[in-house]
C-alpha cells in the first residue's frame, strides 16, 4: 500500500461522516414532531445489546421532547427522502405545524412514537442515559425495536445491504453509498493468494 501524503491543518475541520436520521417525537398535544439529525452512532450496551446514541444541540423541540417523553423514533434517510430531511431541517416546530408538504406518518410498533412511511429502517428507541455537554445533549437509548424494509433477509447482525436501504451519508454535505465492497477478512484472502 502507498503512503498517503498529508498535511497537519487547525481542527476546525469537521469531517464525521455521519448517516442521516429524522428524529420523531410526540408533542406535548399529542401531535408528532420531525427534526433531521445526523450526530447518531451506536455504542455496546448491556446484556449483550447496544445502545443507539445520538446528540442534539441546542433548545430545539425534538431534543426537550426527547427529555420530556424519553422515547423517540429514528427514521434512517435514503436519497429519496432528502427533500423531506431539507424540509424538516428548514421548518421549525416554532413556526407550527409542519404540514406544508405530503408525508405519511404510522406510529410505531413497541413504542409510542411517530414513524416515517418513507424510512427504510426505524429505530423505536428509549433513553437510558443523557449527558450534557455545553449546549448539546447525548442520548444513549435502549433500542426497543427496529423496522426494517422487506427486500432485507439478514443471516445475521452485521449483513445488511445498505444498497438496498441507499443512506444518506452526511459530512457538511450530503453524499450516498452505491456498493457493497465485501465483508470482513475478503481483503486479507485476497492478500495472502
Amino acid at each position: 500500500m502507498e503512503k498517503c501524503k498529508r498535511k497537519s491543518v487547525d481542527p476546525v475541520y469537521s469531517m464525521c461522516v455521519q448517516p442521516s436520521f429524522i428524529i420523531g417525537t410526540n408533542n406535548e398535544d399529542g401531535s408528532y414532531n420531525f427534526a433531521p439529525i445526523t450526530w447518531v452512532s451506536a455504542t455496546q450496551g448491556e446484556d449483550e445489546g447496544y445502545f443507539l446514541v445520538i446528540s442534539m444541540f441546542g433548545t430545539k423541540m425534538t431534543k426537550l421532547n426527547v427529555i420530556r417523553t424519553g422515547v423517540f423514533s429514528a427514521n434512517l434517510v435514503s436519497k429519496d427522502m432528502l427533500s423531506l430531511m431539507d424540509y424538516f431541517g428548514s421548518k421549525h416546530a416554532k413556526d407550527g405545524k409542519k404540514d406544508d408538504i405530503s408525508y405519511g406518518v404510522s406510529r410505531g410498533e413497541v413504542l409510542d412514537v411517530p414513524t416515517l412511511d418513507a424510512s427504510r429502517w426505524v429505530y423505536e428507541c428509549e433513553v437510558v442515559r443523557s449527558v450534557e455537554t455545553g449546549d448539546s445533549t447525548t442520548f444513549f437509548c435502549r433500542i426497543r425495536n427496529i423496522q426494517m424494509d422487506e427486500r432485507l433477509s439478514p443471516k445475521d447482525i452485521f449483513d445488511i445491504d445498505l444498497s438496498v436501504l441507499d443512506p444518506v451519508i452526511y459530512s457538511g454535505k450530503y453524499h450516498s453509498i452505491d456498493k457493497v465492497l465485501g465483508s470482513i477478512g475478503d481483503f486479507c484472502k485476497s492478500d495472502r493468494t
